[in-house]
């Protein structure tokens, strides 16, 4: 089975293609025939080593990865009957798993973690999904806002914070979002109710709209300690790189893991039902074959894409 992976750590250039065994689904698993991969920034930090002290008894290769899109050709025992061979589905994928992530043609995953694709969307566009929304759904639910409130969302033209400020506004908030001047009109197409310029005076922007601050901000952009003024004492921060504060003011710092919504399969499928409704856009920067993993990690790297690489392993 070909894969992409490290044996160590490094720049690009430490990505290779790999000769790995078949995956074989065990109990509650299924096994997807991969067609395409997003790449994220957590693909980086894993080719780097940022994610090694989660995986002190593994041995490399490392394989990237947590978006897949494809199609089922193995079921494992103890399955609930809801996913079946030939099914076309999207899966998140825990790279830190002994399976391995989803730079792969074939990959394994807990079926709680599989849901249907999208209809009407393509292989590369429905693996853009999961990982991203998943992270911008859990960071609304960790700041709590009530319908009818306000909120910030910094990074709104990236993979989370577009997807921010679609769920926020179809949770019923009112969304200010942070754009370049060259991406006004991307964000306000999300839905966005106000957008400033970004930067590090991005608080004081977001003020000048709601002095008394906003009530939550979805921090997309790893600001941390920069976007902490436009928030309202009491109010919330949902950060997207573990940082936990303390932000003072009363403010509740609330890191948000992607991984902590990885088998909440009902969550998972209502996304994907926010896609086929409209709520939710996909985005695909380009597709690439999954030989040219390393171009695309440094697309990545270099910044400026609106919408995710992806790697087709079809």
């Amino acid at each position: 089975m070909k894969a992409i992976g490290v044996h160590e750590f490094g720049g690009p250039e430490a990505l290779r293609v790999l000769d790995l065994p078949e995956p074989q689904a065990g109990p509650g698993e299924v096994r997807i025939r991969v067609h395409a991969a997003a790449v994220s920034p957590t693909d980086v930090l894993l080719r780097t080593g940022g994610h090694a002290v989660r995986m002190p008894d593994r041995r490399p290769p490392f394989v990237p990865g947590m978006d897949a899109a494809g199609v089922i050709d193995q079921v494992g025992p103890g399955t609930d009957g809801r996913l079946a061979v030939g099914q076309r589905v999207i899966a998140m994928v825990l790279f830190t798993s002994p399976h391995g992530g989803a730079y792969a043609e074939q990959v394994v995953v807990s079926a709680a973690s599989v849901v249907p694709a999208p209809e009407g969307a393509d292989f590369p566009a429905a693996s853009t999904l999961l990982m991203n929304a998943v992270t911008a759904r859990l960071a609304l639910d960790a700041l709590a806002v009530p319908r009818g409130g306000v909120i910030a969302v910094t990074g709104a033209a990236g993979a989370v914070g577009g997807y921010a400020v679609e769920l926020a506004k179809a949770d019923g908030l009112t969304a200010i979002a942070d754009a370049a001047p060259h991406d006004s009109a991307l964000v306000r197409g999300f839905g966005a109710d106000q957008v400033v310029e970004r930067g590090t005076d991005v608080a004081d922007r977001i003020r000048a709209l709601v002095p008394d601050g906003v009530l939550g901000l979805v921090d997309g952009s790893v600001q941390t300690t920069e976007v902490v003024p436009a928030i309202a004492d009491g109010g919330a921060l949902a950060e997207l790189r573990g940082w936990p504060g303390p932000a003072g003011r009363g403010i509740g710092v609330h890191p948000v893991m992607a991984p902590d919504g990885i088998t909440g399969t009902e969550g998972l499928d209502r996304l994907r039902r926010q896609v086929e409704d409209g709520t939710l856009t996909l985005r695909v920067a380009e597709v690439l074959p999954a030989e040219e993993a390393a171009k695309a990690h440094r697309m990545l790297e270099a910044g400026g894409l609106r919408g995710r690489v992806v790697l087709d392993f079809s």
